[in-house]
C-alpha cells in the first residue's frame, strides 16, 4: 500500500519531480566534479614539486635572505684570471673561461649546521648540499683602441653604443646550475626521486674526485655523454652517469651534480652548505621538529613542503585557488539553492493536496503514516537526483581526465634562488622559473561520490521534514470543509 501510493503520487507531479531531482543532481555534480579537481591539482602539485626537494624530505633549512648589498659586489661579476684568452695578431681576444659561486641574495651556512639538525628531536635523517651556478663566458673580444701616451690597459671602455668601443666583439654567457651533495647519503633530498638513466648514481667513493652526474634534458641539450667531462669552475669533472626525474613531466632539482666537498672547493665557498634536507620521523612529527629547528637555529629559514606548495603560481595556483574558493561556494550555493527548491515544492505541493491528506487522516491515517509518506516521496525525489548527479559527475570527471588540458606551473617566490634546469637549485623552493608544463587530471575517490549521494538524500530528507510538519499540521475538518 505505502509503495503503490507513493508511485502513483510521484508520478502524478513528474514535473515537481523533474525539477526537485534536477536541482539536486546539478548540486552533487558539482560536489563530484570541484572535489576530483581539487584531488588533482593537488596531485600536480605534488607531480611539480616531487623532483625538487626528493620524496623524503619534509623540510628544509637554509640560509636567510642577504640584506641588500650583504656579499655583493654592485652586481654581477665575472673575474678573468689575469692570463685568461689568447690574442691574435690583430689584437683580438679570444676568451673561454668558466666560474663556480654560490648562489645570489641568500647567504650560506656553517657545515657544523647539519649536526645541529641531527640532534632535534623527531629528525630522522638530514643531509646537507651546496647549491652553486657555474657561469661560462666564451667569445671574442676586439682590441680596444689607444690613444697618445696611453696603454691598451690605460684605455677606460667608452660608453654604450658610443664609436671605438667594442664593437665587432662576439661572446656570450651561459649558466648551468650545479648542486654539491653529500655522495654517502642521497635517501633524501633531490636525487632521492630520481632515476639512472645511464651510468652510475655518486656513490660514497666518490667523496674528493671530480666526477658530475647530470640531468638527462641537460646532458642531451649539450651533448654530453657518460665518459665525456664538463668544465666546472676551470676544473674538468668525468661525467659518470646520467639522472633524470621520477616524473616524465618534471625536471631534476639542477642540471649537474658533483660531491659536496668537491663544490665548496672549486667555488672557493669553504666549509659550507646552503641547504639542510631533513626527513622527519613521521608525518606527524613534521610540525614540531620545524618549530625545533626554528628554535635551534633562529637565523636559519626553515620550511615545510607544504609552504613551499603555498608558492606555486601560474596556471597551476590559479585553478587551484579557482576551485577551492570559487568552485567550493558555488556548489554550497547550488546545493542550498536545490534544497530549498525541493522544501518550497514540497510545501506548496502539501497545500494543494490538503483534501487528499485530511481525507487519508480521516479515513484512520495516523499523522506519523502521513509525515513519512511525505519525507518517503521527497527522499525518493533526492536519490533520483543524487544518482543522476553521480552520473553526471563522474562522466565530468572522467572527461576532464581523457582530455587531460595541460596547465604550468611557476613559483610565485623562491625561497632561495631559481632552480630547475638552466639554473640554481638545490632547496625547498627551487622549482623551474620557466613554466613547467603539467597534466591536470580529475581522479575520483569512492568516498566523495557516496558523501555526494548523502548530500542529495540529506536534502530530500531536510524537504520531507518541513512537508511533513505541514501535513501533520492539517486536521480531517479541513478537507471535509475543502470537499464542500
Amino acid at each position: 500500500m505505502y509503495w503503490t501510493y507513493l508511485r502513483r503520487e510521484l508520478s502524478g507531479r513528474t514535473k515537481q519531480t523533474a525539477i526537485v531531482a534536477t536541482g539536486l543532481a546539478i548540486a552533487v555534480a558539482l560536489v563530484i566534479i570541484v572535489n576530483a579537481l581539487s584531488a588533482g591539482v593537488g596531485a600536480a602539485q605534488t607531480q611539480a614539486l616531487a623532483s625538487v626537494y626528493g620524496v623524503g624530505t619534509d623540510l628544509t633549512v637554509t640560509g636567510a635572505q642577504a640584506q641588500p648589498g650583504e656579499g655583493e659586489r654592485g652586481g654581477p661579476q665575472f673575474d678573468f684570471d689575469a692570463e685568461a684568452g689568447t690574442t691574435a695578431e690583430d689584437g683580438t681576444t679570444t676568451l673561454d673561461q668558466s666560474q663556480l659561486t654560490t648562489e645570489r641574495g641568500r647567504t650560506t651556512l656553517d657545515a657544523s649546521t647539519l649536526e645541529t639538525v641531527s640532534a632535534v628531536d623527531g629528525v630522522s635523517s638530514a643531509t646537507g648540499a651546496l647549491s652553486l651556478e657555474n657561469t661560462t663566458f666564451s667569445g671574442e673580444l676586439p682590441q680596444r683602441p689607444t690613444t697618445e701616451g696611453t696603454t691598451p690597459d690605460q684605455q677606460m671602455p667608452p660608453a654604450d653604443g658610443a664609436e671605438g668601443g667594442f664593437g665587432g666583439g662576439s661572446f656570450g654567457v651561459d649558466a648551468t646550475s650545479v648542486l654539491g651533495i653529500d655522495p654517502t647519503d642521497v635517501t633524501v633530498g633531490p636525487l632521492s626521486s630520481v632515476t639512472v638513466a645511464d651510468g652510475r648514481a655518486l656513490a660514497s667513493a666518490d667523496a674528493g674526485t671530480f666526477v658530475a652526474v647530470l640531468d638527462s634534458t641537460y646532458a642531451a641539450g649539450a651533448d654530453l655523454a657518460v665518459g665525456d667531462t664538463i668544465d666546472l669552475g676551470g676544473q674538468d669533472l668525468e661525467v659518470v652517469g646520467i639522472v633524470s626525474s621520477s616524473s616524465a613531466s618534471a625536471d631534476t632539482a639542477a642540471n649537474v651534480y658533483i660531491p659536496l666537498d668537491v663544490a665548496q672547493e672549486l667555488s672557493g665557498a669553504g666549509d659550507v652548505i646552503s641547504t639542510v634536507y631533513v626527513q622527519a620521523s613521521s608525518s606527524d612529527a613534521i610540525a614540531s621538529v620545524q618549530i625545533a629547528l626554528q628554535d635551534a637555529l633562529p637565523d636559519a629559514t626553515v620550511s615545510s613542503q607544504s609552504e613551499l606548495a603555498a608558492t606555486v603560481s601560474g596556471s597551476l595556483a590559479s585553478a587551484g585557488a579557482l576551485i577551492t574558493s570559487l568552485g567550493t561556494w558555488l556548489s554550497i550555493i547550488v546545493l542550498a539553492v536545490a534544497v530549498a527548491l525541493a522544501v518550497l515544492f514540497t510545501i506548496s505541493g502539501i497545500s494543494r493536496r490538503t483534501r487528499e491528506l485530511g481525507t487519508l487522516k480521516a479515513i484512520g491515517w495516523s499523522n506519523s503514516r502521513v509525515v513519512g509518506q511525505v519525507a518517503g516521496e521527497s527522499v525518493v525525489q533526492a536519490l533520483l537526483g543524487g544518482v543522476i548527479g553521480v552520473l553526471l559527475g563522474v562522466a565530468g570527471a572522467t572527461a576532464i581526465t581523457l582530455l587531460s588540458p595541460t596547465i604550468s606551473s611557476t613559483p610565485a617566490t623562491t625561497l632561495g634562488g631559481p632552480g630547475g634546469a638552466g639554473m640554481p637549485a638545490g632547496r625547498f623552493g627551487q622549482a623551474a622559473e620557466a613554466a613547467t608544463d603539467i597534466v591536470l587530471s580529475a581522479p575520483l575517490s569512492l568516498w566523495i561520490v557516496v558523501a555526494a549521494l548523502l548530500l542529495a538524500v540529506a536534502g530530500g530528507l531536510i524537504a520531507g521534514a518541513f512537508g511533513g510538519w505541514r501535513a501533520a499540521r492539517l486536521s480531517p475538518a479541513e478537507a471535509l470543509r475543502a470537499i464542500g
